[in-house]
C-alpha cells in the first residue's frame, strides 16, 4: 500500500496539513496498514476544521471502502462500508422504497463520518440523531483486533464512537435502519418571518417532519432575524422529478462578492422571493435535503483565505435572549454570508460527545478575514454562557477550556479512548487543539 504525502484541508479551507495518506480499497488492505502502525480514518473531508487533519502524520483515506454488504427488504437494515456516502444511499435506495433515516445537509458525507460526528438533519426534533439509528459499527482497533460494536454488547464503546471523531477507532462498516420513502418527491411549504420572535414561534409550533430555517443575518434592529422557514413531508406515490443539474466552481472567488454591500442585497432578494402568504412546492431529495450539493466546490465562493462555520446550539430557556445577543454582534460584524441556518432540536444523541440537545441551533457562514477569529469566539461565549455548546464537525477556533465546559461527559469519553487507544495513534489535530485526550 502506498503512502503519498500532500496538504489537504478540511471544508472550510483555513486549516490545513501536510503529511501522508493511504487509500485501502479492501479490508484487508486496510488491516495490513493498521499492522504496520495505526492512523486515524478520513472520509470526504466535509467536515470543516481539523478534525479530519493530523499535521505531520499519517491517515487512511475511507472512501474507496464504498461496498453495499447486505440489505433487507423486509426491515430496512442495511449493512455498508464506511466510505459510502449518504447522498448515493438516498440516490439508490429511495426507489426502492428506503432512505437514510436521517441525513446531514450534504450528500457527500460518508457513513464512517456520519456516525464519527453524530450527525442531525431537518428531522432531528422528530427522530434525533443519525447515531440512533445505527444497529452496529465494525471497528478496527489500534491494536488490529476487528470487533462488532452495538448499543446493547459494548454500550460505553458504542457510545464513545458515536459522535466521537474517530477516537475510538476505524469504522470499517455499519448497520443502519433506513426509513420508509414513500416516493422520491419533497412537498415543501415556505414561510416568511419578519422577527426572531416570530420565526422561533413558528419552529416551536410546527408539526411537520422536517423543517429547517434561513435566516438573515445581515438584518438589524426591527428586522433582526427574519427569515424563511421549509416544512416539508414526503409525498405519496409521486412520480420522480428531474434533480438540479450540478454546477462546478474550480477557481477561488474574488473578495468582493461577499462584501456586506452584496450580502445584504442578496438576502433581501432572498427573502422576498417568497410571497407573504407563503407558498407550496414540489423538490426532489436531492435538492431538498442536499441543495448546496448542487454547486461543486461551492466553498471556493469564499475565496482563497476560506471561511469558518460557527453551528451551536443553545437550550429552551432564554433562548430567544441569546440568539438575539448572537445575531446582533453578528449584524454588527458585517462578515455574515447568504449560509445562515436557524432550526429546532430535540434530545436525540447517540453518543457521549454528541451536539445535539434540545433547544435552537443557529449555524452562519464568515469570510476568514481578520475579525472573523474574534466574532467566532464572541458567538461561542455566548453559547457557554447559555448552557449550550459547539458543533465539533464544523468547528476550527474552540478552546478547550470552552468545550470541557460544554460537554460535560467528556471525562467519561476521555478514560475510554484512553482505553481503547493508549498511544494516541487516533488522535487528530483537533483531538490535540482541544485536548479531548487531556492534557498533553
Amino acid at each position: 500500500m502506498r503512502w503519498k504525502k500532500a496538504e489537504y484541508s478540511g471544508w472550510g479551507r483555513v486549516l490545513k496539513a501536510t503529511g501522508s495518506r493511504a487509500r485501502p480499497e479492501k479490508v484487508s488492505a486496510l488491516r495490513d496498514l493498521i499492522k504496520a502502525g495505526a492512523a486515524p480514518a478520513l472520509g470526504n473531508l466535509r467536515s470543516y476544521g481539523d478534525a479530519c487533519l493530523n499535521t505531520d502524520g499519517k491517515a487512511i483515506d475511507m472512501t474507496r471502502l464504498d461496498r453495499f454488504i447486505e440489505f433487507d427488504e423486509n426491515t430496512g437494515i442495511l449493512h455498508a462500508e464506511a466510505g459510502v456516502t449518504i447522498g448515493t444511499i438516498a440516490r439508490l435506495f429511495a426507489p426502492r422504497g428506503w432512505f437514510p433515516t436521517v441525513m446531514p445537509g450534504t450528500g457527500f458525507a460518508t457513513l464512517g463520518g456520519c456516525i464519527a460526528n453524530d450527525v442531525h438533519g431537518k428531522n432531528h426534533h422528530m427522530h434525533g440523531s443519525f447515531g440512533q439509528h445505527v444497529r452496529s459499527i465494525s471497528l478496527l482497533g489500534a491494536n488490529g483486533r476487528l470487533r462488532r460494536v452495538t448499543p446493547q454488547d459494548t454500550p460505553d464503546l458504542f457510545a464513545a464512537t458515536l459522535g466521537g471523531i474517530g477516537q475510538t477507532g476505524i469504522i470499517v462498516s455499519a448497520g443502519i435502519q433506513l426509513a420508509r420513502c414513500p416516493s422520491e418527491v419533497m412537498e415543501v411549504r415556505e414561510r416568511r418571518s419578519e422577527t426572531l420572535e416570530e420565526f422561533m414561534a413558528m419552529l416551536e409550533s410546527s408539526t411537520a417532519t422536517y423543517n429547517v430555517g434561513w435566516i438573515d443575518a445581515t438584518a438589524e434592529g426591527a428586522e433582526l432575524g427574519r427569515g424563511i422557514l421549509e416544512e416539508a413531508e414526503i409525498k405519496i406515490q409521486a412520480d420522480p422529478l428531474p434533480v438540479a443539474k450540478a454546477r462546478s466552481i474550480s477557481r477561488d472567488a474574488p473578495r468582493f462578492m461577499l462584501n456586506p454591500a452584496v450580502v445584504r442585497l442578496f438576502n433581501r432578494y432572498y427573502l422576498r422571493r417568497v410571497p407573504p402568504q407563503g407558498r407550496t412546492l414540489d423538490r426532489s431529495i436531492a435538492d431538498f435535503f442536499f441543495p448546496l450539493d448542487r454547486i461543486s466546490g461551492w466553498n471556493r465562493l469564499y475565496g482563497k483565505p476560506g471561511f469558518h462555520q460557527f453551528q451551536c446550539v443553545v437550550p429552551d430557556a432564554n433562548a430567544a435572549i441569546h440568539l438575539r445577543k448572537m445575531l446582533q454582534a453578528i449584524g454588527r460584524s458585517k462578515l455574515a454570508s447568504p449560509l445562515a441556518v436557524l432550526k429546532r432540536l430535540g434530545d436525540g444523541r447517540a453518543g457521549l460527545m454528541s451536539f445535539p440537545m434540545r433547544g435552537y441551533t443557529l449555524a452562519v457562514d464568515f469570510p476568514n478575514r481578520a475579525k472573523a477569529a474574534a466574532l467566532v469566539q464572541e458567538l461561542e461565549d455566548i453559547a457557554c454562557d447559555a448552557g449550550g455548546r459547539v458543533y465539533l464537525a464544523k468547528d476550527a477556533l474552540s478552546r478547550a477550556g470552552r468545550i470541557a465546559r460544554m460537554y460535560p461527559e467528556l471525562p467519561e469519553f476521555t478514560k475510554i479512548i484512553k482505553t481503547t487507544d493508549p498511544k494516541g495513534a487516533f488522535a487528530t489535530d483537533m483531538v490535540r487543539r482541544l485536548q479531548l485526550r487531556g492534557k498533553p
